[in-house]
């Protein structure tokens, strides 16, 4: 591990000005504002999405009205509208999202190459939410090559390679710009050892590669090490991204009750690499945190291909739902459907075709209602 070698010997720089030392005191989580309405039901906003989006948000919609959930749901769309000559993200689903403080979302469809930015990424941006959270657990009597695999990697989202920062020096010449601050590396590194903290997981992990980009994930390292000094009950250690993805796919074993904490680009690919581990991204959750709302979403594809033919598996919003419902305070109802989805999918009866089923999507939403029932 880098965490015995000289900051020196990695180049890191090993101090901050008094400007940047304001943030260490700065609040690592968002708190949920909701107040429960007349009907004593919280307002959730709901962005069903692209593709299959619409399909697994009626699933979900479904589950918690079986199981009583007292949640009443505000759908919005966050189709790019024209405004001063920019497209932007609807001014009624912002005022939705900033006014509700939490908000479940389907897959978006992103263009490649060319159109409008990401709305993923323009969501991030638009609400600051500065920490991507992404539990990567097994799922108990669904075989996959890998077992007992229970991890937790967040990451930085707001800066890094997605800064967007890109030109075209000369023809055939194309300069993109990694931008890492203290600020973001800072209160990501603080979330992380907070949600350590609070789940009772013994060790945070940076993970980098400050061995080449010395100065740029050289501030992240400083900002983790600094941070972590206020967490003397959570172990920190440090490792190679490329050491970590070969670890971490030879045995996954030793990353349990961990989280591990990275910038942007290495968090992507390395979520979707242990999501793999577990089976895929169609079982994946996911909670995109910020100080002044939360949005937790599937963070799989709009899967335009299959949409309106009742195939697609709706677990992830589910599971990402879940997070949700915990991040405000409803533990119980999570449990409860948690339960009742896990023992559908070990009972393997009515699963859909992703997870080696043959079920449809209302088949498999109505057996975790049943069993929600019982």
């Amino acid at each position: 591990m880098l965490a015995s070698k000289s900051l020196v010997g990695l180049g890191l720089q090993t101090s901050k000005s008094s400007a940047l030392r304001r943030y260490a005191s700065a609040a690592p989580t968002a708190a949920f504002a909701g107040q429960k309405g007349s009907n004593g039901k919280y307002t959730v906003t709901l962005i069903p999405g692209d593709g299959i989006g619409p399909e697994i948000s009626q699933s979900i919609k479904d589950i918690y009205s079986s199981a009583e959930v007292p949640i009443e749901w505000e759908e919005v769309s966050v189709t790019p509208v024209l405004k001063g000559g920019k497209t932007v993200i609807p001014d009624s689903a912002i005022h939705s999202v900033k006014k509700n403080t939490v908000a479940l979302k389907g897959p978006l469809a992103t263009p490649i190459g060319k159109g409008h930015v990401s709305l993923n990424l323009t969501l991030r941006r638009t609400f600051n939410l500065f920490a991507n959270v992404r539990p990567c657990a097994s799922i108990k009597g669904f075989k996959t090559p890998y077992d007992g695999v229970n991890t937790v990697l967040i990451r930085e989202n707001t800066e890094g390679e997605y800064s967007g920062i890109e030109h075209e020096i000369v023809d055939g010449v194309v300069q993109s710009i990694k931008l890492i601050t203290w600020e973001a590396s800072e209160r990501v590194a603080r979330y992380a050892f907070h949600y350590a903290q609070s789940s009772g997981r013994r060790r945070v992990t940076a993970v980098h590669k400050a061995n080449i980009m010395k100065m740029s994930d050289g501030m992240f390292l400083s900002a983790c090490r600094e941070v972590s000094k206020e967490f003397p009950d959570v172990a920190y250690d440090e490792d190679l991204l490329d050491r970590v993805c070969l670890q971490i796919v030879t045995n996954p074993r030793p990353f349990s009750d961990h989280v591990m904490v990275m910038p942007n680009l290495y968090g992507d690919i390395l979520s979707d690499m242990c999501a793999g581990l577990i089976g895929g991204l169609g079982l994946t959750p996911s909670g995109n945190i910020g100080r002044d709302a939360s949005i937790f979403e599937a963070v799989h594809g709009s899967a335009p291909d299959i949409a309106g033919k009742g195939l697609a598996n709706p677990t992830a919003l589910l599971l990402s739902s879940l997070m949700m419902l915990r991040h405000m305070k409803l533990g119980e109802y999570a449990s409860r459907i948690e339960k009742a989805t896990l023992a559908t999918i070990a009972e393997g009866k009515s699963i859909t075709g992703d997870l080696g089923g043959k079920a449809t999507t209302i088949e498999y939403t109505n057996a975790i209602i049943e069993k929600i029932r019982t």
